[in-house]
């Protein structure tokens, strides 16, 4: 938690000028309980242990970085735009203040500033990056390659991870609590419908698949599969029968709605030659 924009990457250092954070540099305490979350925040859980172990921090060493706020006038508090992990922190270490920055932003801004943050620390699963994207697309009206540019990340990453969103509930519940990774989700995508995507998890889950292994599965669950034989009527039957006993060779008749095929088997060029002269038999 060193220097403020150590580690953010291109996304969070690319909005923090924009929003003057630079220029400014006033930090002032503000009480905890005058704190309320940022309705923009993307992130839905918060792991207890880290928690614990980020308050523990900040018992021993104070909150080294400062939260990002702004008025609420609705409320009459002060709303986050970025710190809301460590927020958590200080309410569980006892603190009575934090240290912050209060800014005025607009309410994309706050989305933009809750999404980077989390993006670049990693803090998101698959699904939580998905839906924020997406809702920079549909309620901002950005393109992906403006998402992209904004987080960091190329157009291709980008729309990948919003077509997650596709994914059935059963399959979408199995990557946010971590039964399958990313990589698993990306595979089952390709399947063409939910039932086969679910038939898919399914193995994927109980047999242990990694990702090579899953996106075999989804090839061989792509493949056509064989025609299972129509059983032949009683009349083609004995007359593939007259043939075969004629010919000395298993013969087969395939009827369809306007024609058919007959087809003459042989095992040797002799078979072939013997079938051959008793067809033009046959014809003289």
């Amino acid at each position: 938690m060193g220097g403020a924009k150590k580690g953010l990457g291109r996304g969070l250092e690319a909005l923090i000028p924009s929003l003057g954070l630079e220029e400014s540099g006033a930090i002032k305490e503000i009480p905890v309980d005058e704190i309320i979350p940022n309705p923009f925040q993307v992130r839905r859980n918060f792991d207890q242990k880290a928690l614990e172990e980020l308050a523990q921090s900040v018992k021993e060493h104070g909150l080294i970085q400062p939260l990002i706020v702004t008025h609420d006038a609705e409320s009459g508090k002060y709303q986050l735009i970025a710190g809301e992990r460590r927020w958590h922190a200080a309410k569980i270490a006892g603190l009575s203040t934090v240290p912050a920055i209060v800014k005025e932003v607009s309410p994309r801004q706050m989305l933009e500033i809750a999404l980077v943050e989390n993006i670049q620390r990693a803090d998101l699963n698959p699904l939580e990056e998905a839906e924020a994207y997406h809702f920079l697309i549909e309620e901002f009206g950005l393109t992906q390659e403006e998402v992209a540019k904004r987080v960091g990340k190329s157009r291709t990453a980008v729309a990948n991870t919003v077509r997650l969103l596709r994914l059935p509930p059963e399959v979408k519940s199995a990557l946010a609590e971590g039964l399958i990774s990313e990589g698993h989700a990306r595979a089952l995508l390709s399947l063409p419908t939910p039932e086969l995507q679910i038939k898919a998890l399914e193995k994927v889950v109980k047999q242990g698949l990694n990702v090579r292994q899953t996106e075999e599965l989804v090839r061989k669950l792509q493949e056509p599969k064989e025609a299972s034989p129509r059983e032949t009527p009683p009349d083609l039957k004995e007359i593939e029968t007259k043939l075969g006993d004629n010919l000395g060779t298993k013969v087969k008749i395939l009827k369809g709605r306007k024609g058919g095929r007959l087809i003459i088997f042989f095992r040797s060029d002799d078979v072939f030659r013997s079938i051959y002269e008793r067809l033009l038999g046959k014809q003289n």
